[in-house]
């Protein structure tokens, strides 16, 4: 399993890597777009679709996001994530408390609808950040990868207390507390270092001092965490171990962003007002 998982990292970073460093827009897009198309697909298997079904979704999701990213604008754009931010809080957070309606009810599809609104906002979110620079990008994905390190080596060393037992049986309150700790850390090195000026949390802190940077770095990581057990919750319901077998070792898409979904568009909205 290690291995099938160091040789999918390994394909997925010969891809990204070259695109990142040499700012190229255009194959960054697509890849993207089929990584939207994939997550959508997946999507659609979570909420009870059919295998055709769940294609025909995905392939309508690839044509939808290629047209909206060519006739985008700004405004439209800060109103989708604004949308996007607002479903999280209305809809979503609640439903890790109440729990989610059944499979063949309506009430699942309106779900299915928002969640892919959700989807796409992230999608999105990725590619405006980009726009910025592709360090501003990774600056945000590291706050979202240093929660969940963090959470799992605080949690292996000192969890006790489980976090949403009936969702996720390894997530713990002192995992969570470990990854916003060592998120607050990258928070004060990023600060110090000159380099890195033109990243998020840098250009957080330049703006708006330290309080307001730790309340928004703390607002991102419990953003993360409810990512990750809502499509935990999800998976649970579904019946399934992964969102699908897309990435060897590593599973689905899905799995890969579930903690980004909520993230990216938030950090994206707030940074239009830097």
């Amino acid at each position: 399993m290690l291995r099938t998982r160091v040789i999918t990292a390994l394909l997925l970073l010969a891809v990204l890597l070259p695109i990142l460093y040499f700012n190229y827009y255009p194959a960054f897009a697509v890849v993207s777009a089929l990584f939207f198309a994939a997550a959508i697909w997946e999507c659609a298997r979570l909420f009870g679709g059919s295998g055709r079904s769940a294609l025909v979704w995905g392939a309508a999701a690839l044509l939808l996001f290629v047209v909206l990213l060519y006739f985008g604008s700004g405004p439209n754009i800060r109103l989708l994530l604004a949308l996007c931010v607002a479903i999280w809080c209305l809809r979503f957070l609640p439903s890790l408390a109440l729990g989610l309606p059944a499979l063949a009810s309506v009430a699942n599809r309106l779900v299915a609808g928002s969640y892919t609104i959700a989807i796409f906002g992230c999608f999105l979110a990725i590619i405006v950040l980009f726009q910025r620079s592709p360090m501003y990008l990774l600056s945000v994905l590291v706050i979202v990868w240093a929660a969940d390190i963090g959470a799992y080596f605080a949690g292996k060393a000192f969890g006790r207390r489980k976090l949403a037992p009936s969702i996720s049986s390894g997530k713990s309150w002192e995992g969570a507390i470990g990854g916003w700790l060592l998120v607050l850390l990258m928070l004060a090195g990023f600060s110090v270092t000159s380099a890195l000026e033109e990243t998020f949390p840098a250009r957080l802190l330049a703006a708006w001092g330290w309080p307001a940077a730790l309340a928004v770095m703390t607002l991102l990581v419990v953003a993360s965490v409810a990512g990750d057990l809502f499509e935990s919750m999800l998976k649970r319901r579904a019946g399934f171990k992964d969102s699908s077998n897309l990435l060897p070792g590593h599973g689905g898409v899905l799995d890969r962003v579930d903690a980004l979904i909520p993230v990216l568009p938030l950090a994206a909205l707030l940074s239009f007002w830097f």
